[in-house]
């Protein structure tokens, strides 16, 4: 099956140039895509195709023309030769590229509009409109979670990487009154030591033995069945903090979560929240926090556009593919709008825009997903 998606893509790469070349009516719509179908990031170039042609199958309109272009994999010459192509075939509006990394090129192109899929920053920079699902946009969610759960001492964590600046100037945009910052290092051999500090691990690991020994020694029916309370806990004493953000993911979120666990951090009572979290089954098979908020795209329409992909490719998406989905559906939506798409301006639309990763919309020269709360819970997705 896999084979025949690689000859189908091919054939689409080839379709699509002819096309834009043999094609000369002003009145059709022409995208580019810049996508990586050779390099590293290859299967993810082939994915956003897929996920462009899945969009020009619902929108059912002949007038669109989708010129997709190799952009390579941090090639700047083979990204810079793809921008000319498309401009060449007619194309104002340009899906991609796919890392903020390559913005610099971008300001060359001063005429056209590059509908990134990068979650860098939220900011409409120029001709570039970020559609990724931002940070800014998930911590201002789980801001919104906290207040409402009337959650008031919080650890923000994240590793200590190339990202900690960038991280650090999106925490203080948030208006939460009492927080504190907690950087780890994300060797799983180091950070379970640095969580144990945190959480104060080895003094309420001696409470409980303390405890125990007290009771021990008495005969009455209430010690008793206190002890046999305190056989079923690893620690006795409750943490300093109501509420954990955790800013990482992958196998570096799962190892955090799993030391909060092993330093008996109660997730019944400590609100724990995490990011960039794409409703990914493998957290329930890990000895992990069972009870994990996140916020998200929308969950239903997420699988629906996974079962529509599966059932005409018969791959399974890259998790940011249906980020090209929306992004052919947003430009369609303003060309529509105003017959045409003159420059950037025309995007900086008033009213709210539904796409399949939910709600956002354009306001203080910025794009704002209106996320929903999700919760782990007896190893199912559920929305808050």
């Amino acid at each position: 099956m896999i084979k025949n998606v690689i000859i189908f893509l091919s054939y689409m790469l080839l379709f699509f140039n002819n096309s834009s070349v043999a094609d000369e009516n002003n009145k059709k719509l022409k995208v580019g895509l810049l996508a990586p179908f050779s390099g590293e990031y290859k299967n993810l170039g082939k994915s956003l195709l897929l996920s462009t042609q899945l969009a020009l199958d619902e929108i059912d309109n002949k007038n669109i023309l989708i010129i997709p272009r190799d952009s390579g994999s941090n090639d700047k010459k083979k990204l810079n030769i793809a921008i000319n192509e498309i401009i060449e075939s007619g194309a104002k509006a340009i899906i991609g590229p796919v890392s903020s990394s390559a913005f610099g090129e971008l300001k060359k192109y001063n005429n056209n509009i590059f509908i990134s899929l990068s979650n860098k920053e939220p900011r409409i920079s120029n001709n570039v409109i970020n559609i990724g699902i931002s940070l800014e946009s998930q911590l201002e969610a789980i801001e919104q979670l906290l207040i409402k759960e009337k959650k008031t001492k919080t650890i923000i964590m994240y590793p200590k990487n190339k990202y900690e600046k960038f991280i650090n100037e999106k925490i203080k945009l948030l208006k939460l009154k009492n927080y504190k910052v907690f950087k780890y290092n994300s060797d799983p051999r180091i950070l379970t030591g640095e969580i144990k500090k945190l959480t104060n691990y080895n003094q309420r690991k001696k409470n409980l033995k303390m405890r125990k020994e007290i009771l021990e020694k008495r005969e009455d029916e209430k010690s008793k069945r206190e002890l046999k309370t305190l056989e079923r806990l690893y620690t006795l004493g409750s943490v300093d903090f109501d509420s954990v953000i955790v800013i990482d993911f992958g196998n570096n979120l799962k190892s955090v979560l799993s030391s909060l666990v092993y330093t008996d951090v109660d997730d019944k009572t400590v609100l724990i929240a995490t990011v960039n979290q794409w409703f990914d089954e493998s957290i329930f098979r890990e000895n992990l926090i069972k009870n994990l908020y996140f916020p998200s795209i929308d969950m239903k329409q997420f699988k629906k556009y996974n079962k529509n992909y599966f059932d005409a490719f018969g791959i399974e998406p890259n998790e940011i593919a249906i980020l090209a989905y929306d992004a052919l559906g947003l430009i369609y939506y303003v060309w529509k709008k105003n017959n045409g798409i003159d420059n950037i301006n025309d995007f900086f639309i008033k009213e709210k825009i539904k796409g399949k990763t939910g709600t956002f919309e354009f306001k203080k020269n910025k794009v704002f997903q209106e996320l929903k709360i999700y919760k782990t819970e007896n190893n199912k997705f559920k929305e808050y």
